[in-house]
């Protein structure tokens, strides 16, 4: 896989961080030791601006290129997940209960092996926002980073992102304009009847009939409402309510996750979650509380953006390509909302999959993201 020349020399030093931070993973805002070692290493290769308790924990570091441009921004995500790990490799989490599961810690690498190519370098004009971002797994930091006005604090033109994708040739680039990974919704229903004897439900109003009615009927959402080309997903993932065999309960709750693409999908699908369970809870006789909880928008990535991504991937690895779209979920899409840019798959190689507790992220592939994003800015930003 051709990467910089530059890139590949210090490509043991990539090895040696990214191991680093895959033994001392940290979760959601609380990334604090994750962001020292990162500043260091920035302070080190001399970046020009450093700024730092962005979103508690995220940091924005600036390059200035040679002459006048606008700002292009790079964002990588930094935060572990709540996993314990099975790996057995020697530079496993020393965290107990947290890892690196994703490969946050390889996409930090990636960057801070293009800060160091660009700062010593400078081949380029106009200037580059740096963006390690808290929170991608839980609490949505990107929209957080956003909603503290980064893009407009640092003049950010354009956004660009990647995530590592097991099971994707090493190296390969992936992705498409426009809808690229869903928007993920969060519907939870808390039923409430009158409990009593399982012998006698005539004197009850169950709440476990109308949550299994209820669950059924949700069904018909994206098999009776939704347009064939639609892109939906409800699946109803958890169900708790009893407490024993012959007692019928007082209250019950179920939550179910919604992933859509399109805004106007995700209107009806909440429009109609609401009226069905509040027609079957009128019908049973009990009580339903209904919280549908908005979560990360739909990634969707701009068309010209995305175009000049995939030719820069091109050129770094000599293998780029559309992908077909996905329901997973990504706050980077927040940044998407405010810029035009593009997010990406770079291919891991055959690995456990993301979240699990044997997955390790490929070193031999930080390199290739390092180059990707360096080319991205030179071509971006040319001097002249």
């Amino acid at each position: 896989m051709p990467v910089l020349n530059r890139i590949a020399e210090f490509a043991p030093d990539l090895a040696e961080w990214r191991r680093h931070l895959h033994r001392h993973p940290e979760t959601r805002f609380d990334c604090h030791q994750t962001a020292a070692f990162i500043t260091e290493r920035l302070l080190d290769f001399g970046v020009d601006a450093l700024h730092t308790g962005i979103a508690e924990s995220g940091i924005v570091a600036i390059i200035e290129g040679q002459g006048a441009g606008p700002t292009i921004g790079l964002r990588a995500d930094i935060d572990a997940l709540p996993v314990t790990e099975e790996t057995g490799l020697p530079h496993a989490s020393v965290v107990a209960g947290k890892m690196h599961a994703c490969g946050h810690d390889g996409h930090t690498t990636m960057l801070l092996g293009a800060a160091r190519y660009l700062a010593e370098t400078r081949n380029f004009a106009g200037r580059v926002a740096l963006i390690f971002q808290p929170a991608e797994e839980w609490g949505g930091g990107a929209g957080v980073m956003v909603e503290e006005g980064v893009m407009e604090r640092f003049d950010i033109a354009q956004i660009y992102a990647l995530h590592n994708a097991p099971g994707l040739p090493a190296g390969r680039f992936e992705t498409r304009p426009g809808p690229l990974m869903a928007a993920v919704d969060t519907l939870t229903v808390t039923v409430t009847g009158r409990g009593g004897h399982g012998a006698h439900p005539e004197d009850t109003a169950d709440p476990v009939a109308a949550i299994v009615a209820m669950v059924g009927a949700l069904q018909t959402i994206v098999s009776r409402n939704r347009k064939g080309t639609d892109a939906l997903v409800l699946s109803v993932t958890q169900i708790h309510t009893g407490s024993a065999d012959n007692i019928i309960p007082e209250t019950g709750w179920f939550c179910a996750t919604v992933r859509t693409y399109d805004k106007a999908v995700q209107a009806m699908v909440e429009e109609r979650c609401s009226a069905i369970v509040n027609g079957i809870a009128q019908a049973m006789g009990v009580r339903a509380e209904i919280n549908f909880e908005r979560g990360y928008p739909a990634t969707i990535n701009h068309e010209a953006e995305t175009a000049f991504a995939l030719s820069v991937a091109q050129e770094v690895s000599g293998d780029a390509g559309e992908c077909a779209p996905v329901m997973g979920a990504e706050d980077f899409a927040f940044m998407l909302e405010r810029r035009p840019g593009a997010y990406l798959f770079l291919g891991q190689g055959e690995s456990a999959g993301l979240h699990h507790p044997r997955y390790d992220f490929n070193d031999a592939i930080a390199p290739v993201g390092a180059s990707f994003f360096a080319r991205l800015v030179e071509q971006a930003l040319p001097r002249g």
